[in-house]
């Protein structure tokens, strides 16, 4: 397996390597299109300085060798060509003393030579430092009547040394430099990698808790953050998922136990009108808590998963609160509860059916923890920002502790009402809300009333 620390070690020296060359390669451009030509003018000056000074001072024979020698140790190698192709050397030898055909032409046809424009074989510029008489410049002269040539070149070994060592020791520092900070990097790169692939293997064995501390002020901080968070809440949703299978299994199990014990019971010869009766309406009863929470179970289920099909439309939504009071009435009348409601013509755009649960939700809870002769207030009301509901009754009220988690699935204030609830209800009408991005309040007072509040943007509402 390629690891990110090898792929980034390589790519850094791979990007090394391309620099390296890069900036060879502009020096030597640089050198071909400038410096050549400025040092091959210096060198030609200072052999026509030499030539000069020598042609104006008589030197003797044993002089002048002194001159030339002087002149060598000053930091250049020179060669001495007569015409009959004899060669007298000063300074540092040449590593290949060949004289090239043009060179001769110097002392046969009295023309200057310039070796570095003839040079070939080398790299760019490294013909440059090659110590061979064909790299030198040329200039004819003549003396006690004689044809020369003066070749010389700068001693690169006596002249160069010094700062070819220092941007050796330069490039070498910056190189080694690179490579251990490259290394460095890259330990403190994919450490954290390696502690959040690490980590990612505990959450796949369901383990939350992985401790993971990385603190940095980079991308990968911010990463470790957004993994640290998704931890919590990877942790949070395991729990209510076990949680919420628990509270399914009992809740199913509760009924079923029920209707099993009394079917049993029915079948006993001995059973009289009134209890066979009594145990079917019982039955009865417990079969439609069953499909009330199969039913819930499926929207939230479907909410939850997002697989529910939203049908947006234009519709009355004070037409459709009557029609939920009338499907009520029944039952209003039978507890002896006065509903009242104030609801402005409203036009609203969203999914009917889904909201429909909503009212029938809040309505029904209105009229099961209600009072004997209480009452229940609906009010509709529709502005330039807002469509606000409320729903209030005069019933058991809320403990101001239990409200935070009122809207929680399987949630029930206390035990008295765990008969005749699922605790799925007010979750089923939290998220509908959401999802028409609605808020919902609750303003209760125990043993008083309760108040629930829902209000849904306008943006998408039409007043009629």
């Amino acid at each position: 397996m390629k690891t990110l620390y090898r792929q980034f070690t390589v790519a850094t020296l791979f990007i090394l390597a391309i620099s390296i060359l890069i900036g060879f390669t502009i020096a030597n451009i640089f050198y071909l299109t400038v410096t050549k030509e400025e040092t091959i003018e210096q060198n030609v000056a200072i052999a026509e300085e030499i030539i000069q000074t020598v042609q104006n001072i008589p030197y003797s024979a044993e002089s002048f060798t002194s001159y030339m020698q002087a002149v060598a140790e000053l930091g250049y190698q020179i060669a001495l060509v007569d015409s009959s192709s004899e060669m007298q050397f000063f300074g540092e030898p040449f590593d290949d003393t060949t004289l090239p055909e043009q060179a001769k032409r110097v002392v046969a046809e009295n023309e200057t030579y310039t070796g570095l424009d003839n040079f070939t074989g080398e790299i760019f510029m490294i013909g440059h430092f090659t110590n061979k008489l064909h790299n030198t410049v040329g200039v004819p002269f003549e003396r006690d009547g004689e044809r020369y040539g003066l070749f010389i070149r700068p001693d690169t070994k006596l002249v160069s040394t010094d700062i070819h060592s220092v941007l050796i020791g330069f490039v070498a520092a910056i190189a080694l430099v690179s490579i251990v900070g490259m290394i460095f990097m890259a330990r403190q790169l994919t450490r954290p990698i390696v502690q959040l692939t690490e980590a990612t293997k505990h959450i796949a064995r369901e383990n939350y808790s992985f401790p993971l501390d990385i603190r940095r002020n980079d991308e990968i901080g911010q990463l470790s953050e957004s993994f640290n968070l998704m931890q919590t809440q990877l942790q949070h949703n395991d729990l209510a998922r076990k949680s919420f299978i628990s509270n399914v299994s009992h809740d199913f199990q509760s009924p079923l136990m029920n209707i099993q014990g009394y079917a049993d019971l029915l079948k006993s010869p001995a059973l009289s009108d009134e209890d066979r009766f009594a145990y079917t309406s019982i039955i009865d009863q417990e079969a439609k808590r069953l499909s009330s929470l199969t039913r819930q179970l499926l929207i939230l289920t479907s909410l939850d998963q997002g697989a529910y099909p939203m049908k947006v439309k234009d519709f009355q939504l004070d037409e459709q609160l009557k029609e939920v009071i009338r499907k009520y009435r029944w039952r209003l009348e039978e507890e002896d509860i006065h509903l009242s409601y104030q609801l402005s013509p409203t036009r609203f755009r969203g999914d009917a059916e889904l909201l429909d649960n909503v009212w029938d939700n809040l309505l029904t809870n209105a009229i099961k923890y209600n009072k004997p002769g209480g009452s229940i207030e609906i009010s509709l009301q529709a502005n330039d920002s807002d469509v606000l509901l409320t729903f209030k009754d005069t019933g058991q009220g809320i403990p101001e502790e239990a409200i935070p988690q009122l809207f929680d699935r399987f949630f029930r204030v206390d035990a008295a009402r765990k008969k005749d609830s699922t605790g799925l209800g007010l979750s089923i009408v939290h998220q509908i809300v959401t999802l028409h991005h609605g808020t919902i309040r609750v303003n209760s007072t125990l043993g008083s009333e309760s108040e629930f509040v829902l209000t849904f943007p306008h943006p998408d509402l039409k007043q009629s």
